[in-house]
């Protein structure tokens, strides 16, 4: 003991008062506004795997790439979405690759989930602010869920890409690769779809399985399951398919998603139908697989079987509408969540009624879920006219193509038409702070830049303005 108290005497003071006002700082944050420590986070995260991509080792050439182009990168990779503008597979070295790799997983589980998951393990128990923290984090409900959640986060996602990768390896050592590089492009791409990422190890992506069933499946249910959602997860495995035992937000996201995917099938295929760019030239089995598989990777998963350019002009408009819906909240997918459209469409449908509350299995959504749909649906819109304006300025190219990008960056989706290789760096930062408002999601980033929250001590007369 003696000796230890010399040795922390001896010790500079400075290294000491820098780890307490850290501390200090973080625990401040955390207080008053988990959603801004989100937000900051995550930007250290973002720019840690962007100096490391920026090494000449993370490149096949052995030379340092461009800030910019490693940024967007980093950003994609942590944000889940999958845009690139250098080849993954012909740019980044397997060391490069690799840290991608750990950025999407990295970034599907959230950083400050994994950041609860060790103080959970370490402390066996999570305090108030751990919970606040991942609360915020996840969208979990109530604070007495979020230690169960935790647990089903980790051990689902490695239990899903293990399982997705198994399912692909044999395929891939079939179709004449080595054990190794079998093993790797299978992880990669179990990791990717799982996290609704996108990114591929192939210069090609998934082009050349567009008919190969095997592979096209697993990365199917893989990126439908990841779309869902934690807390969907946690219900269904506690309470299985007993659909009367589900919570509101689990059988809304499912139906949502189910209904949109099903849609959206039927949809795309009839406007590409006789397409000879896209799937015109196919078999009726074939045409049938490329459009459930589009309507799945407009979810938010991103993988592509034709050109987005030679696609109709009202098929990249449907496009457009469901990759800016996503996925299930508190889920690896983006948009806006499938929550918040059944949300608004179920207040359409009492205003239309004439029914003073939204009602929906026999529960009433408050007011105030409401107001949060509209918001992120105002919010999301925003930002996406925001960036069309900034893009079309920068670019010079077509609404269509930049309408396109533009949300598949802020949905954190992926499909590209090609634009985000081609613009400028300054285009490039701007499709960048889409894809990281679009992970932080709306109403976080609104939170978190709010000074403080106000309580409101007094309520004004009501009057009504004319709406319509």
């Amino acid at each position: 003991m003696a000796a230890n108290s010399t040795l922390q005497q001896g010790l500079p003071k400075w290294p000491l008062r820098v780890v307490v006002s850290v501390r200090d700082f973080v625990d401040h944050v955390a207080n008053s506004s988990p959603a801004r420590l989100a937000l900051i986070v995550f930007a250290l995260v973002i720019m840690a795997f962007t100096l490391t991509l920026c090494l000449p080792v993370a490149s096949r050439s052995g030379q340092a790439t461009a800030f910019h182009d490693a940024l967007f990168t980093a950003v994609s990779a942590v944000c889940v979405t999958g845009l690139t503008t250098v080849s993954t597979a012909l740019h980044w070295s397997f060391f490069g690759q690799l840290v991608i790799l750990i950025g999407i997983f990295v970034g599907g589980l959230g950083i400050l989930t994994l950041a609860s998951l060790m103080s959970l393990m370490v402390s066996k128990r999570l305090g108030v602010r751990g919970k606040l923290i991942a609360q915020e984090a996840m969208n979990a409900g109530r604070l007495g869920e979020v230690g169960t959640l935790l647990r089903i986060v980790i051990s689902t996602s490695v239990a899903a890409e293990v399982v997705l990768a198994l399912a692909l390896a044999p395929r891939f050592l079939i179709l004449g690769e080595s054990l190794p590089q079998a093993i790797w492009h299978a992880t990669f791409y179990s990791i990717s779809a799982f996290n609704n990422a996108g990114f591929t190890p192939h210069s090609d992506g998934v082009v050349p399985y567009e008919a190969d069933l095997w592979i096209l499946t697993p990365l199917m249910i893989g990126g439908f399951v990841g779309s869902l959602g934690f807390p969907v997860m946690m219900v269904l495995l506690v309470t299985g398919f007993r659909f009367k035992k589900w919570t509101l937000h689990a059988k809304l996201t499912v139906q949502v998603s189910l209904m949109l995917l099903v849609a959206g099938s039927l949809i795309w295929g009839a406007m590409e139908w006789t397409n000879p760019a896209t799937i015109g030239g196919m078999s009726v089995g074939d045409k049938i697989t490329h459009s459930v598989f589009a309507s799945v990777m407009t979810r938010s998963l991103g993988f592509n079987l034709v050109d987005m350019n030679a696609m109709n002009s009202s098929t990249m408009l449907l496009t457009d509408a469901l990759m800016f819906v996503g996925g299930g909240s508190a889920s690896t997918a983006g948009g806006i969540k499938v929550t918040t459209l059944a949300v608004m469409f179920l207040a359409i449908v009492a205003e239309a009624r004439g029914d003073n509350d939204v009602k929906i299995y026999g529960r009433t959504i408050p007011q105030g879920t409401m107001r949060v749909a509209i918001s992120v649906i105002m919010m999301g819109a925003t930002f996406v006219m925001i960036a069309c304006g900034l893009l079309l300025a920068i670019s010079g190219e077509s609404l269509d193509r930049v309408l396109f990008e533009t949300i598949s960056a802020f949905a954190t989706v992926g499909l590209s038409t090609g634009l985000s290789a081609e613009l400028p760096p300054s285009g490039k930062y701007v499709l960048s702070a889409m894809m990281f408002f679009g992970r932080v999601g709306s109403i976080t980033l609104a939170a978190a830049l709010a000074l403080r929250q106000r309580r409101q001590l007094y309520h004004y007369p009501e009057e009504r303005p004319i709406i319509g």
